[in-house]
């Protein structure tokens, strides 16, 4: 396959110019009406390839078919999901996409800011990419590899599939999805219409990781009603929500239960936001662990420390709600594990060594999982995320695309004997 003539690199640089960014303070859907800007050339970009009956709904979502050309008539249909947003946690208007040719492992400074330089020593996968054509964005911006990679891969495939239609293959539908990065990736996704069976989305990193394994998520909302007085006659009275919030925070634990302080399969507890005035303060945290069992765990240490606090404060009272977010992809995958399995032989047969890994985090396939689409979770090349210093490699996404390829064969070969 490497005589293949790839589209991912013109295709990337296109789409990472149009601005996608979401908004985690919007109640619209999609959060950022920008998004569309991005779906409507997606789906027109699929008609004009045959896909006929590619369109973006009026949630923002691009759906599309790839015809079967298997002879077969029982095959499961296949979902190949990417998110188009970016992430708010870096400017993602005007990027400048800059293709540098052959990496020859030398700092790259970024030309609009000159003082943000991506080394092979602050990004060891970079020394592995030497010879490689790296994409970066040009200093003042994200790049949006996380995750237009992904739709461009998915684009590539669809290209390549719709012109060789000797490729035995069930039919597959193509997802491309809004507001992943702010948690709402599948909020209003019809699964009736996505009609699909098992999924896989590429938003992965490194060349062959391949995930399995997310985050079980919820989030937490505590609420401290405090005592006002006036401020020049207050005591023995004020009881402020602010020193109550401040004197919460403070005691939560300092080496460890972080985000800054664990990893693997370490879970946490994250405060997001804080508002506080002096009647009341509001606080958010996100809770993460592999084992959804041990959010409860969480979630009770967490109200254990602040009713500690709150004893110091005996007229002020506190609410504690508690919103699930997503699961841990593993307890569906675990059910029909040759759908990780597939993809593993699909790597291997694109010449990639396959390393099955955990997401300190989740995507939309943790979601769809749990919504009946089993959805693993495939390389992109995307490294660096959510930061000015974001690259990929223009043959990490090729690898990619490979991958799909080899894939969408072997469950036209092997899917019968499960």
């Amino acid at each position: 396959m490497s005589s293949r003539k790839y589209s991912v690199e013109e295709r990337f640089v296109r789409y990472a110019q149009i601005d996608t960014t979401a908004d985690p303070n919007s109640t619209s859907f999609p959060s950022s009406m920008k998004q569309k800007n991005l779906g409507e050339l997606l789906a027109q970009e699929l008609l004009a390839m045959g896909i006929k009956d590619a369109e973006m709904d009026e949630w923002g979502y691009v759906y599309g078919t790839i015809p079967s050309t298997s002879s077969k008539d029982n095959l499961p249909t296949l979902c190949f999901c990417s998110h188009m947003d970016t992430a708010p946690d870096c400017s993602g208007t005007n990027v400048k996409p800059i293709v540098h040719r052959n990496f020859d492992g030398t700092p790259i400074t970024l030309p609009d800011d000159p003082s943000q330089v991506i080394t092979t020593e602050r990004h060891p996968y970079l020394q592995t990419k030497i010879g490689d054509d790296i994409i970066t964005a040009s200093g003042l911006t994200l790049l949006g590899a996380d995750d237009k990679a992904g739709v461009a891969i998915i684009m590539d495939l669809a290209e390549f599939l719709m012109h060789n239609q000797n490729i035995p293959h069930g039919p597959i539908r193509i997802l491309f999805t809004p507001d992943e990065e702010v948690g709402r990736g599948v909020e209003h996704l019809d699964m009736k219409k996505l009609n699909a069976d098992f999924g896989y989305t590429l938003d992965g990193g490194q060349l062959g990781d391949l995930e399995d394994e997310s985050f079980s998520a919820d989030a937490v909302k505590i609420v401290i009603q405090g005592v006002s007085a006036h401020p020049g006659y207050a005591k023995n009275k004020m009881e402020s929500a602010i020193k109550i919030a401040s004197d919460f925070i403070a005691a939560l634990p300092k080496n460890e239960w972080s985000p800054e302080s664990t990893a693997h399969r370490e879970g946490f507890v994250h405060p997001t936001s804080v508002e506080g005035s002096l009647e009341i303060s509001t606080l958010h945290f996100i809770i993460r662990d592999h084992k959804t069992e041990n959010l409860q765990l969480f979630i009770n240490r967490l109200e254990g420390i602040l009713k500690e606090v709150m004893a110091n404060y005996p007229k002020s009272t506190y609410t504690l709600e508690i919103t699930e977010q997503y699961r841990n992809m593993k307890e569906v995958l675990d059910n029909v594990p040759f759908v990780v399995d597939f993809a593993k032989k699909a790597m291997t047969n694109a010449g990639i060594e396959a390393k099955v890994s955990l997401i300190r985090g989740g995507t939309d396939g943790s979601r769809l999982s749990f919504m009946g689409l089993p959805c693993p979770n495939i390389f992109t090349g995307e490294m660096a995320i959510h930061s000015k210093h974001e690259f990929v490699s223009v043959q990490d996404m090729q690898k990619a695309s490979d991958t799909l390829v080899e894939l969408v064969q072997i469950w036209e070969n092997e899917y019968s004997v499960n």
